[in-house]
């Protein structure tokens, strides 16, 4: 994909990825932070790690982790001895917002691209990474998303109030692509609003930038409560990782 583009930026694209990793993961009921809870014997955010590794377009690889994380992470450098291009992990904060801006600060200043990516999507197919950040490419900002199977309902005060069209929604997954220029005034202008965005995508909306949509794998899901392990480690046998096997 070489050549000029509308967006002015030449390749080969310098993308970065950001593993948010600092939070804590409560409805988990783990006895460990949710980034180190294991899947098949390996730990969230190693399967993330190693999941943007695989993508060529990635050059960098920064985690992001809570203040009191960094002794985890440090128990699993064994794991990670060889992907290159991983930096070491910063601090995050109470929010995500505060999560990115510290990761973004961290970054090389050659990085023009940024995807986030959630450690707790494990999952991710490598090829989706690479498929969203092509569309990135050409529109400055694209997140993975999944067709909404359920009829979804609007709720005020206990009463169905709307019942949007099914075909219109998707749920949002991560990794999410963007600029980086556009991501670090979209982080700026929340904190200066005070609005916290429930994903990336949704700050960048609020400038008035267009984010595409990339449909990704149902295999994408992200670990929230015990039984998603339960799943995932199902998604891993159908793939035929033997689970515990790191090799």
């Amino acid at each position: 994909m070489g050549g000029a583009h509308p967006l002015g930026y030449s390749a080969p694209m310098t993308v970065a990825a950001l593993v948010l990793a600092a939070g804590r993961g409560q409805r988990l009921a783990a006895d460990l932070p949710k980034a180190f809870v294991p899947l098949g014997g390996t730990p969230l955010l190693v399967h993330s790690i190693l999941a943007m590794a695989q993508v060529p377009e990635v050059r960098w690889i920064v985690p992001v982790l809570a203040e009191s994380d960094h002794g985890f992470y440090s128990a699993l450098a064994g794991q990670l001895s060889e992907v290159s291009g991983l930096l070491k992990p910063v601090s995050g904060g109470l929010e995500r917002q505060d999560s990115m801006r510290a990761g973004l600060a961290a970054l090389p200043e050659e990085v023009k691209w940024v995807a986030v990516h959630d450690a707790a999507r494990p999952l991710v197919l490598p090829s989706d990474v690479s498929r969203a950040i092509a569309v990135a490419r050409e529109n400055g900002a694209a997140l993975l998303v999944s067709p909404v199977r359920d009829t979804v309902k609007r709720v005020v005060g206990g009463k169905v109030v709307e019942t949007p069209a099914r075909a219109e929604l998707y749920a949002a997954q991560t990794p999410q692509i963007f600029r980086r220029d556009w991501l670090v005034e979209a982080v700026e202008k929340a904190a200066e609003a005070k609005l916290l965005g429930t994903d990336d995508a949704q700050l960048v909306e609020e400038m008035g930038k267009e984010v595409w949509i990339v449909e990704g794998s149902p295999d994408n899901i992200k670990i929230t409560l015990p039984e998603d392990l339960i799943f995932a480690e199902a998604i891993l046998r159908r793939r035929g990782t033997r689970l515990g096997d790191h090799h």
